[in-house]
């Protein structure tokens, strides 16, 4: 028995889900987004990062002109002390092989090897090193290419062997000295010189400045050492002077917040006598006169509700009698003359008024002390709009206003408080009568399984956006000279 194995010759590698590009780019918008929020929200930071871009700007421009100034004056210094001495040294071996009175390889050989190491020797003058490069290709000539200190012609620039092959001065150029797997500056003097018998020679001194570039790395380190110093203390005062300055406004914002929501008591730790200490006695003297302001309006707020439940609670009685004897009236209204029978609806009528008036009172003193309680329960809405509506029909008919009822839906239950809604409605009802000028007022009821909705809708001239500011003010009027 054997079992086959398939392998399928379709299979790629999955492919990843994102590059690294991709990571790298999404770190980089979050760490982006990330430091602008911190960058709106923090000004500690914002100070942070402006004194350490403005130290780093600094230090990178005084870093810039010291060092500019230091090398050129460094250089300066010792180019013009080590052309002297090789200008003086290079004309002194010229004069030497001139005056050479050598006659063979060996006198010859001898001489421009020991006025050469005399000069490489001297220890009054910079350490430098000799090339004698001869410019003919003679085999007559006594002495060959000779130097010292790994001196070799690679060291030479083309430009100054040129110069130095071509005329009779003393040149120079800078140059780069191999230095362990590095390169250090260096000069080059050379001029032509002429030894027996007769031949031709490029005669160069080789002047190391390896110090004049360590004096300049060290101070260039010094430099460094210092900005980065510069750097922290600005970044360590900035923060200082931000949190000394900033701890004392997030206290003001912390308090602002505690007051604003209903903690009156707080108010700020004044610990300074400078301009800050001044910014948190002032806030405390603001904090006080709103504790004080809103604890007397608390107390006119409580008087007036005392006053009104008073009010409420005292008229009850008399114009229970008041409402008894207008009844006996107008019971008896038919048996009066037409005047005082009109006098008896109109009085039985304003009785009316006033009890629901002093009804509304009531339940106003209640809102007020917390003791109103919501009693719900399933109540038609239709039945109680047509019920609003019956009771503003004479109204309506008084004002020669069309009143309806558009009902949209299958269903007008709703569990609600009866009493109240039919109240609200009864308002809204009659101020769109009372103030639509006449014109139609629709009321209009759509309805569902979980929902019902009750718009009045009149087409008077309506209210501005400055009176709806104030359209749940108690006892507010838009215009107190009108009825409206």
């Amino acid at each position: 028995m054997s079992t086959d194995v398939v392998i399928p010759t379709n299979l790629t590698p999955e492919q990843p889900k994102s590059s690294w590009v991709k990571r790298v780019f999404s770190v980089f918008k979050r760490t982006r987004r990330r430091f602008v929020r911190e960058w709106d929200s923090s000004m500690s930071l914002r100070t942070a990062v402006i004194a350490a871009a403005a130290t780093i700007i600094g230090s990178l421009f005084l870093a810039f002109f010291l060092t500019q100034q230091i090398t050129n004056g460094l250089f300066q210094s010792r180019f013009n002390q080590v052309q002297a001495e090789a200008n003086h040294a290079l004309q002194q071996t010229r004069q030497v092989f001139e005056n050479a009175a050598t006659a063979d390889e060996d006198s010859t050989t001898s001489l421009v090897a020991d006025t050469l190491r005399q000069l490489t020797t001297d220890e009054t003058a910079f350490a430098r090193d000799f090339l004698l490069v001869p410019l003919d290709e003679d085999d007559d000539l006594y002495v060959g290419s000779m130097s010292s200190g790994g001196a070799t012609e690679q060291l030479i620039t083309d430009d100054l062997a040129q110069q130095v092959s071509s005329g009779s001065g003393i040149y120079y150029q800078s140059i780069s000295l191999p230095d362990a797997g590095s390169t250090q500056p260096g000069l080059a003097f050379g001029t032509q010189v002429v030894l027996p018998p007769g031949g031709y020679y490029a005669l160069y001194f080789i002047y190391d400045l390896s110090d004049v570039q360590a004096t300049i790395d060290y101070l260039m380190n010094v430099l460094l050492v210092a900005g980065v110093g510069l750097l922290v203390m600005n970044i360590g005062i900035a923060l200082w002077v931000t949190r000394s300055v900033g701890k004392p406004i997030q206290q003001a914002a912390q308090t602002a917040e505690w007051l604003s929501s209903g903690d009156l008591s707080v108010r700020m730790d004044v610990k300074r006598t400078d301009e800050i200490g001044s910014l948190s006695e002032s806030f405390n003297k603001m904090a006080d006169n709103i504790q004080d302001q809103i604890t007397q309006l608390a107390d006119l707020s409580q008087i007036q509700q005392r006053f009104v439940s008073d009010v409420s609670h005292e008229l009850r009685t008399p114009l229970t009698t008041v409402r008894m004897a207008s009844e006996v009236l107008y019971e008896s209204r038919n048996e009066l003359d037409p005047v005082l029978r009109r006098s008896t609806e109109l009085m039985h009528h304003q009785v009316e008024r006033f009890q629901a008036l002093l009804a509304d009172l009531l339940e106003i003193s209640r809102f007020d002390a917390g003791a109103a309680e919501v009693s719900l329960e399933k109540t038609d809405l239709l039945h109680l709009v047509a019920d609003v509506a019956l009771t503003a029909q004479p109204l309506a008919d008084e004002t020669d206003t069309q009143l309806s009822i558009i009902a949209k839906g299958d269903s007008f239950t709703a569990e609600v408080d009866s009493r109240r809604i039919e109240r609200i409605l009864r308002n809204l009802v009659n101020n769109a009568i009372e103030h639509g000028e006449s014109q139609p007022v629709d009321v209009i009821l759509e309805g569902d399984d979980t929902s019902v909705s009750i718009v009045v809708r009149d087409h008077g001239m309506g209210m501005t956006e400055a009176h709806l500011e104030h359209v749940f003010d108690r006892f507010w009027r838009a215009d107190p000279a009108r009825t409206r």
